[in-house]
């Protein structure tokens, strides 16, 4: 009886060092500004990017956020872009305001997954600098 005790003693403690570990291996994928998904074996992590657009062509959009920075986001054609409805690139504009969800490129620019129109504004901030 007494040695089914350690056992399962030894086994809860086991067990909630891997849930730790598991717990700390999960922090550090957060970054300051927002979560970050992915982020191994070399690849940069998705991350929301929020602001004014300020040029669009038929590649992408330049986003002005709310430090006053801008952002450069590629927007390739399988990206959904939504209005309260489905829309298309023609419907990014200058003085759009648009929140992006996407992968982070080494130069700095973001690869666009999901394009959303007029925002509605949950404090995502410039999450991506």
């Amino acid at each position: 009886m007494k040695n089914n005790m350690v056992v399962t003693i030894i086994a809860v403690l086991v067990v909630g060092a891997v849930g730790f570990f598991a717990g700390t291996k999960y922090q550090q994928t957060q970054t300051s500004g927002g979560v970050r998904f992915g982020g191994q074996n070399g690849q940069q992590g998705f991350r929301p990017v929020s602001g004014q657009i300020v040029s669009a062509d038929d590649t992408g959009i330049t986003i002005k956020m709310r430090d006053g920075s801008s952002k450069i986001v590629i927007i390739p054609d399988s990206a959904s872009i939504s209005k309260p409805t489905q829309a298309s690139k023609s419907a990014l504009k200058s003085g759009e305001q648009v929140m992006v969800m996407g992968k982070s490129n080494t130069d700095g620019s973001v690869t666009a997954q999901m394009v959303q129109l007029n925002p509605i504004s949950r404090n995502l901030g410039n999450t991506a600098q």
